[in-house]
């Protein structure tokens, strides 16, 4: 899995782009499945508190050699397979990832994941290509309170209308 694993994704580049106005100012963020950290590095070049995560050998690497390259420091980095409680993490104010959903069964267990991993108030932004496993994680999350603002975009110079990818922004409803 090397050539998979060794590149940015086209839904790696749209979730950077989305986060690059969003005021982070106290926020406690963490990226699933960085991959290159794309996101990650960005992040930190904005100042944030980011943790970076994934499960693969490489990534941790990856991301020291990266932001060598890009004249930041290391960002938090932490192995994270998702069935693990990462309670160890604590939560976060804002969780990330691109193109997670490749496999039929990640919508389940990133539920479970991102439901332990976020605060009461917390927002989760994914970057879905279009796999067709987006609709189970929207409804995993709806069934413990999240709702979804769906944003379809286009995530290559080629791309048509309607688009396939999307930005899936969760939120739990505020309470008083």
């Amino acid at each position: 899995q090397w050539g998979l694993f060794g590149q940015i994704w086209p839904a790696g580049r749209v979730l950077a782009e989305s986060l690059c106005s969003m005021d982070l100012s106290g926020r406690r963020i963490l990226e699933l499945g960085c991959g290159l950290a794309l996101s990650s590095l960005m992040l930190a070049r904005r100042g944030a508190d980011i943790t970076a995560s994934d499960n693969h050998p490489l990534a941790e690497q990856f991301l020291a050699y990266n932001a060598g390259l890009n004249q930041l420091p290391m960002p938090v980095y932490r192995d994270l397979p998702w069935l693990d409680s990462g309670a160890e993490l604590g939560q976060f104010d804002l969780i990330l990832g691109s193109d997670i959903l490749y496999e039929r069964e990640h919508a389940a267990i990133l539920a479970a994941l991102l439901q332990r991993m976020s605060t009461a108030t917390a927002e989760i932004i994914i970057s879905d290509p279009g796999r067709g496993n987006g609709g189970r994680l929207i409804t995993a999350l709806a069934a413990v309170g999240f709702g979804v603002i769906e944003t379809r975009i286009a995530f290559s110079a080629d791309d048509s209308a309607p688009f396939k990818g999307r930005l899936l922004h969760f939120r739990r409803p505020a309470v008083c």
